[in-house]
Order: structure tokens, then C-alpha cells, then sequence
């Protein structure tokens, strides 16, 4: 272990919810800040760029982004409370996400 998992949402700037429109203007923003030929010989900032394309790569691929929002962080005490309940809401929302079994009676 002691591998870090970051969270694609954050390094995007953008709500667990967003959609692939403000996914896409959010990376072209942070693209053109923290684009390498503008800040010469920066290894820091070569390595911001390289973190925002690996978190477009995934949330603009639903396959991915699905495989991510299934696996992806779930270290409750780096969230806050909102940030916790947005981020997680499909799996608080579904009846297995809640603890409850599904039955006919339903």
C-alpha cells in the first residue's frame, strides 16, 4: 500500500456531478495555466499538467469514470460532509448503498 489515489474531481476543479461539457472547460482552463511551455523548465508544474490529463482521461471516459466512481477514493476524513455526500450520493442512494436488501415485498 501507500499508494496515493488522488481524487480526478478535485485536481478538475469540478463537482462529483459535472457533466462532460463542464469537465471539458474546466480541463482547458487548468490545461492552459498549468501548460508547461509557460512556466519553462518547471518540474512541478510539468507534473500538475500530467495529473490534470490523467484526470481528464478518465472522467471524459464514462467506462473509466464509472470504474473510478465505483473505486476511487474513500478516505472519509479528507472529505467534508457535503463534499462526502456529493461525492458518494449514487451509492448512499441505491438500496444496497443503504444496507437494505431487495425484496418483493417492495
Amino acid at each position: 500500500m501507500g499508494m496515493t489515489v488522488n481524487d480526478y474531481y478535485k485536481i478538475l476543479e469540478v463537482d462529483y456531478d459535472a457533466t462532460d461539457e463542464n469537465i471539458r472547460l474546466s480541463y482547458r482552463k487548468l490545461a492552459l495555466k498549468w501548460h508547461p511551455d509557460k512556466h519553462k523548465g518547471d518540474s512541478a508544474v510539468t507534473a500538475k499538467f500530467q495529473e490534470i490529463n490523467e484526470a481528464y482521461n478518465v472522467l471524459i471516459d464514462p467506462d473509466k469514470r464509472f470504474e473510478y466512481d465505483l473505486t476511487g477514493i474513500y478516505e472519509i476524513d479528507k472529505y467534508t460532509l457535503r463534499e462526502y455526500l456529493a461525492r458518494f450520493k449514487g451509492m448512499i442512494l441505491t438500496c444496497n448503498g443503504l444496507g437494505i436488501s431487495h425484496t418483493s415485498t417492495w
